[in-house]
């Protein structure tokens, strides 16, 4: 006769489950039998959220609710958003504070970020770009912007002198407030837009214009989600870079805002990725 010792009835039933697949070994110690499944538990990875331009880490609120209320833990990192290169840096710095392995998931330019960031990083095992940018060496976010027609975005910024440190003279973007739902949050309710407009944080011209010189999706495997409404990057754009990194894709009706507008949509590819890659 087998003694099963089980703690949870989960496990009890998984195990039953697993017997009866034949997929449960059987070990004697110490003259008793002892069943053992197959399985371990999951531990799940933690999620690394990179937020892009005109935005903070605060547009990822409701995607964060939906990952902590899953298990995941969570790290909103702070996109400086003052160039390509340094953005990187500062980011590859926040994956090395990471301990095991990283599902990296990024918003527009924050996906530029990402590709370069996470190159050559073995914790990171998904990469999940959300209405995104995924450059290729030699190209820059502002290029694939303008490579297909329908985005509306360029008419509606604002741009603004500043002296950028470590680089001197530059120029910082905002969207203009009274444009901003159009072309960024259209499906996003207007009380939140607006607030969203005037906490906004500028980009500089340069970092949209800096050319991408590492591409992780090449080596990491990649998520896609296209925003089929968005008025920043047009849907095209995304088609195109989700098919050359070979991504898994998935199409929805939103706006550029769809961290705000659809976060359960957005967490659960998210989740998808990380169940794909780190189970």
């Amino acid at each position: 006769m087998i003694n099963i010792h089980l703690s949870r009835t989960s496990r009890r039933v998984a195990l039953w489950s697993a017997m009866a697949a034949g997929v449960t070994t059987v070990a004697v110690v110490a003259g008793s039998a002892q069943a053992v499944t197959a399985h371990r538990p999951w531990t799940k990875p933690t999620v690394v959220l990179v937020h892009g331009a005109f935005a903070d880490s605060s547009s990822w609120n409701g995607v964060v609710k939906e990952l902590l209320r899953d298990g995941y833990p969570v790290v909103a990192a702070a996109n400086p958003l003052r160039g390509l290169h340094s953005d990187a840096a500062y980011v590859r710095s926040v994956l090395d504070s990471v301990r095991g392995p990283i599902v990296l998931a990024g918003h527009s330019y924050g996906g530029s970020v990402m590709s370069e960031a996470a190159d050559g990083d073995k914790d990171v095992k998904a990469l999940v770009y959300i209405a995104s940018f995924a450059p290729d060496r030699g190209e820059s976010t502002s290029a694939l912007a303008a490579r297909f027609p329908g985005g509306q975005l360029g008419e509606a910024l604002d741009q603004v002198p500043v002296n950028v440190p470590g680089a001197g003279a530059g120029t910082d973007l905002y969207i203009k407030q009274d444009q901003f739902r159009r072309v960024f949050a259209a499906d996003v309710p207007r009380q939140e837009s607006a607030l969203m407009a005037a906490t906004q944080r500028p980009i500089t011209s340069a970092a949209l214009d800096e050319t991408a010189t590492r591409t992780a999706w090449k080596s990491i495997r990649s998520w896609f989600l296209i925003t089929r409404q968005d008025l920043a990057i047009p849907a095209e754009s995304m088609r195109f870079m989700a098919k050359r990194a070979k991504s898994r894709v998935v199409e929805i009706d939103a706006s550029h805002a769809v961290t705000v507008s659809e976060p359960e949509q957005v967490a659960d590819l998210i989740d998808e990725a990380a169940r794909a890659t780190t189970r």
